[in-house]
């Protein structure tokens, strides 16, 4: 009894820890969307327990005509959720992959490129010409879009770093 009890718990724990995911996810989709992701996340979850586990993705496989998928392959997608993938994980992926967001490391490595003394600034008005003359020129507006919500210095320059975890994570304003 007592054992049972202890794997409850850290059933409970590891589900209550997946509902900790960003609440701002649910921003990034219409309303629709959100409700096709629940279907689509329903569908999944076989054994109807509000978490995707491995044998979810097996019968899910199953159903849709494919018997033998290799282990490590189910682990590689379960643990791109890093830890239990309840709803919110579940969407937060897909928005991940569906924004095409890159990784935080890579976008602080291209901010680098601007930084050679590695201040953790970048020249605000350097940086708006380049936005405003390279590859997908933004538009002047766009520009000023851009650095309303862009986190600046006391001297007037964009603090990347902080600029990468707002693109990577949200802005903590919003929640």
């Amino acid at each position: 009894m007592a054992s049972r009890k202890a794997g409850t718990r850290g059933k409970a724990a590891a589900t209550k820890q997946a509902q900790r995911g960003s609440s701002n996810v649910f921003s990034m989709f219409e309303q629709a969307q959100i409700q096709e992701f629940k279907e689509a996340f329903s569908c999944i979850d076989q054994n109807r327990d509000g978490i995707i586990c491995k044998s979810d993705l097996k019968e899910t496989y199953s159903q849709l005509g494919r018997v033998s998928v290799p282990e490590e392959e189910l682990d590689a997608m379960l643990q791109e959720g890093k830890g239990p993938i309840n709803f919110t994980v579940f969407l937060t992926l897909f928005g991940e992959k569906l924004n095409g967001t890159d990784p935080e490391e890579a976008i602080l490595s291209a901010f680098r490129m601007f930084d050679p003394s590695g201040q953790g600034v970048v020249n605000k008005e350097e940086f708006k010409q380049l936005l405003m003359t390279q590859a997908d020129k933004f538009s002047p507006a766009e520009v000023e879009q851009l650095f309303a919500l862009t986190p600046m210095d006391l001297t007037g320059n964009i603090d990347y770093k902080s600029l990468c975890y707002i693109i990577t994570h949200g802005d903590e304003k919003e929640e």
